[in-house]
């Protein structure tokens, strides 16, 4: 190993325990790390690009996994070179986050729900720069306001549970750059925020390399973030590297067939200019329609919601009574027709999980109507809401949070058929057999377990869940989020196939304007809590009327390595503070009607963008 290279893995392989014995995730991967050099690594959900990047820090033990083969060096700060596939625990806890930090794919896994933001960051901060608790605080600060969480002061003091998931994210990227690690290993750091937010972590990430000329390497699924971050780029195809290259000839001349498949499969934000309907993604090597078919939205309303208001306590003075509340959704109002895809976009903390959740009374709303089908869903009582729910259902954001570690995968799909009697026959093994064949899982899975699988894996699972009981509305809040592209214009195509099919409806909560684009019939964006714009998608696409919508859409990464990310502003400008003093009631809202069903918020004092 060459003073040239700061990591080097050669010849890895790494085996998990199966039932049929052991099964590669990785299979003989070499790779090397330049010091201040961004390496992308793509592929496929489960291809190995994540059990690689932990094996770098020997945490695919604790998973279940070995290393069976090959070597993993590291050059550490002080000249010497580890071996890291045989260094103790001792030395190990010295690199992690220390000299090898990692941002996590998901961050409720990655903090502890028993204690708060500001204990959690202290705590590595004291154990590896020596600081005292208060000094640590005062750090611990800093990295918040660097990664842009608003009222940072607060944020130290809540538990992970009270924090959006963008907002856990940007807490796990926060960690992660404390010691000013030389290697950071950074797997999917975006995937749960939206992209105003995005495009300054991937201009800090950035900025850490220069400044401290610390390594990446950037696991992702997203290759337009790759295009605008990577030098290098190394493909991975179920757990070996088909392709490796500079990122400009990975992108213009991609060689093998799986690299072509997957550059193939982005959403470009514009390909559906001047069509007003949802249409089925490419995918290569599949059957393709000369004309795709558009998705015609029904006319009947299925769902209609009127200023819904909720807004949670987060302060209480003497005897226990409120003083301040976060308004996370004020005065919503919008309807979902049957065999219609409405999108809910907006900033992280926006509003637009709390307006779901609301919905389907999974939290109690304040004030507000909910109607489906005719039905005032906030006037029924809890064994007709259970009823109700088997035609309302819900894709959650953190897989891994709303699956049972200790339950099979077979089960737990099987677990809503089963709550509803929908077992015909004894059937119900072939039932879910054939959920796992839609949503592209081999039933060789049935008898898994959660932490046998990949994010991605995990988020297929729990679309199939939701589908089980034949629903005829589904809220997909980030359902693809954790997905790489090549799956995501799978999972997308099938979401499509069912409402052509099924007549389903879904209310598409996401941070990716590219995959609104696609899917969605009419968009609703939300910002602080409140809808600023809504109407039909080529509407608000093609012609948006409010400054934050112009900011959202000018945020989204583009597949092109030209464009220069450093000091990129959003141009969403400041987030004031949701907070409020009990007794606070927000201006009257007015609306104008710019076209047919396109809607704009007239007197919106609470939004300022940048000059």
């Amino acid at each position: 190993m060459n003073d040239a290279v700061l990591a080097s893995v050669e010849h890895l392989r790494v085996e998990f325990p199966s039932k049929n014995g052991p099964v590669a995730a990785v299979k003989d991967v070499s790779f090397d790390i330049a010091p201040g050099e961004i390496v992308g690594v793509v592929g496929e959900s489960g291809s190995g690009k994540s059990v690689s990047s932990s094996a770098l820090m020997q945490l695919t033990k604790f998973s279940g996994g070995k290393i069976t083969g090959g070597t993993l060096t590291l050059n550490r700060r002080d000249g010497s070179i580890l071996d890291l596939r045989n260094a103790d625990e001792d030395q190990m806890r010295q690199v992690r986050g220390n000299e090898i930090g990692m941002i996590f794919q998901e961050p409720m896994t990655a903090l502890n729900p028993a204690y708060t933001i500001g204990w959690q960051m202290a705590e590595g901060l004291q154990i590896h720069e020596g600081l005292s608790r208060r000094e640590a605080d005062m750090r611990s600060l800093e990295l918040l306001r660097l990664v842009k969480i608003p009222e940072p002061e607060r944020r130290l003091r809540q538990y992970p549970h009270e924090l959006s998931g963008g907002m856990r994210q940007r807490v796990v990227i926060a960690m992660a750059l404390a010691c000013k690690p030389n290697l950071l290993i950074a797997d999917e750091p975006t995937t749960a925020l939206d992209v105003t937010v995005q495009a300054e972590i991937l201009a800090l990430i950035d900025a850490l390399r220069d400044e401290t000329g610390a390594a990446i390497m950037l696991i992702t699924h997203d290759m337009a973030v790759v295009a605008q971050m990577a030098d290098r780029v190394i493909v991975m195809y179920r757990g070996e590297k088909v392709e490796e290259g500079p990122v400009r000839d990975i992108l213009t001349h991609p060689q093998h067939p799986y690299t072509i498949a997957l550059l193939a499969a982005v959403p470009n934000l514009g390909d559906m200019s001047g069509k007003p309907d949802p249409e089925p993604m490419k995918i290569v090597g599949a059957a393709e329609s000369a004309s795709p078919k558009p998705i015609v939205a029904g006319t009947e309303r299925l769902l209609e919601v009127s200023n819904l208001v909720k807004r949670f306590t987060i302060a209480r003075g003497s005897f226990g009574r409120a003083t301040a509340k976060v308004h996370a959704v004020e005065n919503v109002s919008l309807h979902v027709n049957r065999n219609e895809t409405l999108a809910l976009v907006g900033e992280s903390g926006s509003g637009k999980s709390a307006a779901g959740r609301c919905i389907l009374r999974l939290d109690e709303p304040d004030s507000g109507m909910v109607t489906f089908e005719g039905r005032n869903v906030l006037d029924l009582n809890a064994s007709e809401v259970r009823k109700l729910r088997r035609n309302m259902q819900m894709i959650f954001q953190d897989p891994f949070g709303s699956l049972n570690p200790k339950m099979r995968l077979l089960d737990q799909v099987a677990e809503p058929i089963r709550n509803y009697r929908l077992d015909s026959g004894g059937a119900i093994e072939d039932r879910v057999a054939a959920l796992f064949d839609r949503v592209e899982l081999p039933r060789s899975f049935l008898r898994r377990y959660p932490g046998e699988l990949s994010g991605g894996q995990r988020q297929r699972i729990a679309i199939a869940r939701a589908l089980a009981v034949n629903p005829k509305f589904i809220i997909a809040d980030e359902a693809v989020s954790a997905l790489d592209v090549s799956i995501q214009a799978q999972v997308l195509n099938l979401m499509m196939e069912l409402q052509t099919d099924l007549g389903i409806s879904y209310l598409f909560i996401s941070h990716d304007m590219s995959v609104v684009e696609r899917v969605s019939h009419r968009v609703a964006v939300m910002y602080l809590g409140k809808i600023v714009e809504i109407g039909a998608r080529r509407d608000v696409f093609e012609n948006p009327r409010h400054d934050y919508t112009r900011a959202l859409l000018a945020a989204v990464p583009k597949l092109d390595p030209d464009i220069d990310i450093r000091g990129r502003d959003s141009g969403a400008g400041h987030i004031p503070s949701p907070v409020h003093p009990v007794g606070y009631e927000p201006p009257v809202w007015e609306y104008d009607e710019v076209s047919p069903g396109h809607f704009v918020l007239l007197n919106d004092t609470d939004y300022r963008p940048n000059d």
